[in-house]
């Protein structure tokens, strides 16, 4: 395994940009609870895309170019499969009936959450690939299972009531009736009571943790750094509650961006199986993954599904 360019100062630098942005964003810009326009969305993922590409730039100019590629494939790897995220999101929310003013905030510490097991299982992986090289095996068939699954599969099949993490809340804490404004919890009586609004977020943070499964493989597929690795993953999601409320509306216009996706593990699959083998040039895969993405997302608009066609709209999220 080649060394890391993450040394620990730089890894402790990474960490305090990314609580300073997640303070500055839920302190000063989202204090208040308010429906999330399609303006604002697309203003902060904007933002959050120019920021990655700024600090891509950054590991290219310091690193080399080698690993400035490695980071913008990780990171649109991870940008595109977030887009599947957005979906269940969208299920979860309107299974909960979750009011609009209140979905950044779950979205906000649902992401606060998915930081830290994301860096728990990234450097999990590294340790694991780095003691027993064996498990690059099992990686590659993880991915090349996961997108063969996507390929086949016709519908997002979700059922957040039968969440694990759910029914473990629900068994150690009563639940409000109701939403109370923000709050997850809150004392009645002297009682403490879980709101929906602690559900909903149990469930998003539960449905993360299987997504990071395939999402981290599939970075480790591109490169083998640990630093790499996390701060592409975490550049992507950062990103990920502005693209929610920007693409929401018309999520499902993009029916064939899960054949792309499909494509896209299968390929990292194969990719990380032959490694020993044959080593696919990264700029080869940055080509295969960008064209995989912007191609199914090309023919979504091109060639709108049956149902889009006969309505003669964009099929908008409920």
């Amino acid at each position: 395994m080649p060394e890391s360019v993450g040394t620990p100062l730089l890894w402790g630098g990474f960490t305090l940009f990314v609580i300073a942005m997640l303070a500055l964003d839920l302190g000063v810009f989202h204090r208040k609870a308010h429906v999330v326009g399609t303006r604002e969305a697309l203003g902060w993922s904007v933002f959050w895309i120019a920021l990655a590409l700024l600090f891509n730039l950054g590991v290219a100019h310091w690193f080399g170019p080698e690993r400035g590629l490695e980071f913008l494939t990780g990171y649109l790897i991870e940008k595109a499969l977030s887009v599947d995220n957005i979906f269940i999101f969208l299920v979860i929310f309107s299974y909960f009936s979750v009011p609009a003013a209140y979905q950044h905030r779950v979205l906000f510490w649902g992401i606060l959450g998915a930081i830290v097991f994301r860096l728990i299982f990234i450097l999990a992986g590294a340790a694991l690939l780095q003691a027993f090289h064996a498990v690059i095996y099992v990686f590659a068939g993880l991915l090349i299972v996961t997108g063969v699954k996507l390929l086949r599969a016709r519908d997002h099949d979700v059922h957040p009531e039968r969440n694990p993490a759910l029914r473990l809340v629900r068994r150690y804490l009563p639940v409000t009736p109701d939403y109370r404004g923000q709050k997850f919890v809150l004392r009645l009586d002297g009682r403490l009571f879980a709101t929906p609004l602690l559900l909903v977020l149990v469930v998003v943070e539960a449905t993360d943790i299987v997504f990071a499964v395939d999402s981290i493989p599939a970075i480790f597929a591109i490169t083998s750094d640990p630093f790499i690795v996390y701060t592409s993953n975490i550049f992507a999601i950062l990103g990920l509650r502005a693209l929610f409320f920007l693409l929401a509306g018309v999520l499902t216009r993009f029916h064939y961006l899960k054949v792309g996706l499909g494509l896209v593990l299968t390929f990292v699959g194969v990719k990380m199986a032959v490694s020993d083998f044959f080593t696919i040039p990264i700029g080869v895969s940055l080509a295969v993954v960008a064209t995989l993405i912007g191609g199914s997302v090309l023919l979504s608009v091109v060639r709108p599904s049956q149902e889009q066609a006969i309505t003669g709209n964009d099929g908008g999220a409920a």
